[in-house]
């Protein structure tokens, strides 16, 4: 399961002034934007009780799933954002003791993350609410219909890899 790194990513949710969008789905999109914008930024006011970015927790979350740790490198595969900013969230973790770098067996120049005793514990107190929380976003909306949403923005996320790779190709 990949968690996208929603710290690096800037969201414009400002409708451009179209008379009439030549794509009757523009609104679904701008709707999407606002969703998303509307999602981190109550997901940066939950974490602010443990003084911990979205970010930092996703990070803590995948490591609390995995008890042997992930190299940095996983950690950017999963969180879909740049090693630096591994190396930034780990750095700032470590600091206060929730995380520790091993080294990688069999390559001296990878790093193992591991959730810390303390790491583990503050995972496992913020889960709960984390859960009770996340289950409210979904209120009114019936299983069959969140499975649907999940599908469909699976496609449209697809489909803007796919799209910024077809222009960056054409721009060469």
């Amino acid at each position: 399961m990949s968690i996208v790194d929603m710290s690096t990513i800037r969201l414009t949710t400002v409708a451009v002034n179209h008379s009439q969008p030549s794509d009757p789905r523009y609104p679904a999109l701008l709707q999407l934007l606002r969703t998303s914008d509307v999602i981190w930024n109550a997901s940066r006011r939950f974490f602010e009780r443990w003084d911990l970015s979205p970010a930092q927790f996703n990070l803590m979350n995948l490591l609390f799933e995995s008890e042997a740790g992930l190299t940095q490198s996983d950690l950017g595969r999963e969180l879909l954002t740049h090693r630096s900013n591994i190396t930034g969230l780990v750095d700032r973790l470590e600091s206060r003791g929730w995380v520790t770098r091993r080294e990688e067996a069999g390559d001296r120049r990878a790093w193992r993350v591991v959730l810390t005793p303390a790491g583990r514990r503050i995972i496992e107190e913020i889960l709960p609410s984390y859960d009770r929380t996340a289950t409210l976003l979904w209120e009114g909306v019936s299983t069959r219909r969140a499975m649907e949403t999940a599908a469909v923005l699976k496609e449209v996320a697809d489909n803007a890899e796919r799209g910024i790779e077809r222009l960056e190709q054409e721009a060469a």
